[in-house]
């Protein structure tokens, strides 16, 4: 075959402008530390690179999950351990009432403090956590307990809160079994019998009565903070597939700098090579037979 000095210069044209393309190509990898800049370079690495992204977001809005839940649980107990501090004084209170050392007017005095420890309750029960009530169910807009009547109408409902692939948690407690309409009748009741004529004997079965209350205040903590165990258990689990996932996509998509700064070493060795033989084969012109 007849080789031509055209075919010779359209041949050194095509090699340096691919020579210009593999350059550019790692120019372009040095620049943004990524293996491709578009899917049609590596489909397989691009739908993996998708996946993996995928999965890494799921678990970065199961963190930001995990942070409301623990807003939920957090200031739940915080409330509970209220709510027993001022059931513990009512009791002490109800103790030193049924003694029967203490006269009609220390009595009276008495029932101030416990309409006091009451109300205080029925503040806690209105707990508000971002602007939304805590202690009645989903039902998050409305007090459960009408503090001047101190009615109560809370709601059953649960506030569930994904928190892992296919896993909800539960982030409020019952309200039924903490602040019910019972508890703050039977506070109201034993003010009344310390302002009326109640006998030391009818003093002393608030004691139970009382009881009863805290142990239900105990047992909802303690359910809440077996809970808050678990959400710290998916926490942790979280983290680690975090780190997982973050590994992955870097395994996958992101360039070996290294690598590509040899590879554009070489390529650039190999562009000034062709350079210079594509200068000697073109070189000779009709002015260089004349001379």
């Amino acid at each position: 075959m007849r080789v031509t000095q055209s075919m010779l210069a359209n041949n050194m044209l095509r090699n340096l402008s691919q020579s210009y393309g593999q350059m550019g190509k790692y120019q372009e990898q040095l620049s943004t530390g990524k293996k491709i800049s578009k899917p049609s370079e590596d489909p397989v690495v691009a739908m993996k690179g998708i996946n993996y992204r995928s999965q890494l977001t799921e678990v970065q809005q199961y963190k930001r999950n995990i942070g409301e839940v623990h807003n939920w649980m957090d200031n739940s107990d915080s409330a509970l351990d209220k709510a027993t501090q001022a059931m513990q004084r009512i009791r002490e209170l109800t103790v030193q009432a049924s003694n029967g050392t203490y006269e009609e007017g220390q009595r009276a005095n008495i029932a101030k403090e416990i309409r006091q420890l009451k109300d205080h309750l029925a503040s806690i029960a209105n707990t508000k956590v971002n602007d939304k009530y805590i202690f009645n169910g989903a039902n998050t807009t409305e007090a459960p307990v009408d503090q001047d009547t101190y009615t109560v109408n809370n709601s059953d409902s649960t506030v569930d809160i994904p928190v892992s692939a296919g896993v909800k948690m539960q982030v409020n407690v019952e309200p039924d079994q903490v602040f019910n309409q019972q508890l703050f009748d039977d506070i109201e009741k034993f003010a009344d019998a310390l302002e009326g004529t109640g006998s030391d004997e009818d003093l002393d079965q608030y004691l139970d009565t009382f009881d009863s209350h805290i142990d239900d205040i105990v047992n909802t903590r303690a359910d809440l903070g077996a809970r808050m165990n678990r959400v710290d258990l998916i926490e942790d689990r979280l983290s680690t597939q975090e780190v997982t996932a973050s590994q992955m996509m870097s395994d996958n998509e992101d360039a070996d700098i290294e690598k590509v700064i040899t590879n554009l070493k070489t390529q650039e060795s190999v562009h000034r090579a062709a350079l210079s033989v594509g200068s000697r084969i073109i070189q000779p012109t009709l002015m260089d037979f004349l001379r």
